[in-house]
């Protein structure tokens, strides 16, 4: 099977899905709000508590990619607050740069790729990657979404601690440390995997009704800057943090990997719940301008990093 046929089969069901969307916002006038409570508040906390209950990966190299993502992330927020800031980008646009300059599309395009590139190992890490991404994207992600609408950082925090998605991460740390959970065959998981595999469709579906709105080629231009981030400046940031928590063989190359998808869908949803659209456009525009430009700029970025990768060159 071919690369190519591979980034198709992984791309297509995306493009599909969001497309479906798309021709919904084109026909109906849809109020994607609730579709973003929903899932932030019940989809999200179902699925990323099951992969934590379910994924293989444990001991060092989970603590060390536990560093590693929050090292990226850390650092990607820093360069992407002092360029956004740089460029004269103000709230709420400077949290949507941030945001899609940051997060990446870790899961339903990361996996296919990474397990493609990589075998059930890449799988795993990238399993992995998403619980620890989906931690920090329901924190500071949140923070960084709300914080133009927050009378101060205290306000723009305790959003945070209102999201259940923290509180399932925790549960399912203690689920797992005290071997409680279930058979994944059990009434009670099939539940849980149901309705937490509703997310990425239900994200998808918000992704595409967005993008019926109108995008000109002045918001193409005016994201290409976050682009540019994600999908060249991000590789060579996560390359560095791989080298220095130790992150190498395919562990590490799959971190890196990860680290160069387009921009994630959820960013999306954050922006939608806590930002503020009152703007020349609004900051949801921006975010699904970015997620549209940056995935299909991937294309061909992501093919020059899987040959790179696969060569043992850098990692």
């Amino acid at each position: 099977m071919s690369l190519l046929s591979v980034l198709t089969s992984a791309v297509l069901p995306v493009v599909a899905v969001a497309g479906v969307g798309y021709v919904l916002g084109s026909v109906r006038d849809v109020n994607v709000e609730p579709l973003s409570t929903v899932t932030i508040f019940v989809l999200a906390p179902a699925l990323v508590f099951y992969s934590l209950l379910t994924t293989p990966i444990s001991g060092s190299t989970v603590a060390r990619l536990f560093g590693g993502v929050v090292a990226f992330t850390v650092a990607i927020v820093a360069i992407a607050e002092g360029a956004g800031r740089f460029l004269g980008e103000r709230e709420p646009i400077l949290g949507a740069f941030v945001l899609t300059s940051t997060f990446s599309n870790a899961g339903n395009y990361g996996i296919p790729l990474s397990a493609f590139a990589f075998g059930a190992l890449g799988r795993s890490t990238a399993v992995l990657y998403i619980a620890v991404q989906s931690v920090l994207m329901y924190t500071v992600g949140v923070y960084v979404a709300s914080r133009g609408q927050a009378a101060s950082m205290r306000g723009a925090l305790g959003k945070v601690f209102r999201l259940p998605l923290v509180y399932a991460v925790v549960a399912a740390g203690v689920v797992r440390a005290f071997d409680l959970a279930p058979p994944t065959d059990t009434a009670a998981m099939e539940t849980i995997r149901l309705t937490g595999e509703a997310a990425i469709p239900v994200m998808l579906l918000m992704l595409g009704i967005q993008l019926a709105g109108p995008v000109g080629g002045a918001t193409v231009r005016r994201v290409a800057p976050a682009t540019v981030l994600k999908l060249l400046v991000a590789p060579i940031v996560a390359l560095g943090v791989a080298l220095g928590v130790g992150l190498t063989g395919t562990v590490g190359r799959v971190f890196v990997l990860e680290c160069a998808m387009p921009a994630a869908v959820t960013p999306l949803m954050l922006t939608i719940e806590f930002g503020d659209g009152a703007r020349e456009f609004s900051a949801a525009d921006y975010v699904s301008t970015t997620i549209l430009v940056s995935t299909l700029g991937s294309l061909v970025t992501l093919t020059a990093l899987i040959a790179v990768l696969q060569s043992g060159a850098l990692l």
